[in-house]
């Protein structure tokens, strides 16, 4: 065997391959564009989109870890206005999956979103519901199952195509918000998105997010990521997305056995920018030698003997 089939089917969408760009990672693609041909890819979930545009955090909202990165860059994004008029033209001509991501500080944000969103051409939408719900005294939206299950079934009634809901890592059963977004009519869940994390200068001794919490993502987090896709898979009947710390294609394998349908690499992105290409054809080459003819065998293969 010279040759694997690395495609998937993920919600009746046909994907060349499982790896996806991360949101928030990739931006719209316009800049890794200029480095490599785009339509390798197996998707690309573009920055997260608010209905009004966002400037973000102030400075300093990314800073590097031992074994990953914080960043608080607070959904900087041009609004849903502009994305569909300028930024989507533009994406279509990718010749891959295009999923937007989208975020919210209520449920009706996120209903209002998904309608503008009906009919645009976006293949899938992907709720960040990892957001504060400023109706809730800022609890974010993905800590209580009951609210998953709302925004997701308002979301839902309003799409038009597939809806996945990306879930936090920072709760206690992953299994239960899983379900929650289930029967809240998801098509499918990412996991996971960043745990809450912090830094301090030990000499000026001051915080070095400006936003003092921040969303840690990188290496460190991917065994905790492999534990979670793999409880949420085992609880739903609904394909999962699979992320957190995927830097090679052994990575993607893992996630895969794990229960993973495709999987969303991020920080890599911030690492090496050619990270997805190279992660791609690293699956070609595992796959090859390992005599594996379609990779998408391997979702939810993990031995338990």
């Amino acid at each position: 065997m010279d040759h694997a089939d690395l495609s998937v089917e993920l919600c009746g969408l046909h994907l060349k391959n499982p790896v996806i760009a991360a949101s928030g990672t990739f931006g719209f693609g316009a800049e890794y564009a200029k480095l490599y041909d785009l339509s390798i890819l197996g998707g690309i979930s573009c920055k997260g989109l608010t209905l009004a545009p966002r400037e973000g955090n102030p400075p300093t909202r990314l800073t590097g870890t031992a074994y990953g990165m914080l960043n608080a860059v607070g959904l900087q994004n041009p609004g849903i206005e502009v994305f569909l008029q300028d930024v989507l033209p533009v994406m279509k001509t990718y010749g891959t999956a295009i999923i937007a991501n989208v975020a919210g500080s209520s449920v009706e944000d996120y209903a209002e979103i998904t309608a503008k969103l009906a009919g645009s051409g976006v293949d899938m939408i992907e709720l960040n519901i990892s957001c504060p719900n400023v109706h809730a005294g800022g609890v974010p939206f993905g800590t209580d199952p009951a609210v998953i299950e709302e925004v997701t079934r308002r979301a839902r009634q309003n799409a038009g195509v597939p809806l996945m809901v990306k879930l936090t890592p920072n709760v206690t059963s992953i299994a239960d918000c899983a379900k929650a977004a289930e029967q809240g009519g998801a098509d499918a869940v990412s996991l996971i998105n960043t745990f809450t994390g912090m830094a301090i200068d030990p000499v000026t001794r001051r915080m070095v997010i400006k936003n003092k919490t921040a969303g840690y993502s990188g290496p460190a987090v991917k065994p905790l990521a492999v534990r979670m896709v793999y409880q949420a898979a085992r609880a739903v009947g609904i394909p999962v997305v699979g992320m957190g710390g995927i830097m090679t294609p052994a990575d993607v394998v893992e996630f895969m056995l794990a229960g993973a349908t495709a999987v969303m690499v991020g920080t890599a992105n911030l690492l090496d920018p050619f990270a997805l290409p190279i992660i791609i054809d690293g699956l070609q080459r595992f796959c090859v030698e390992n005599g594996i003819e379609t990779l998408r065998s391997l979702t939810g293969a993990v031995r338990e003997d």
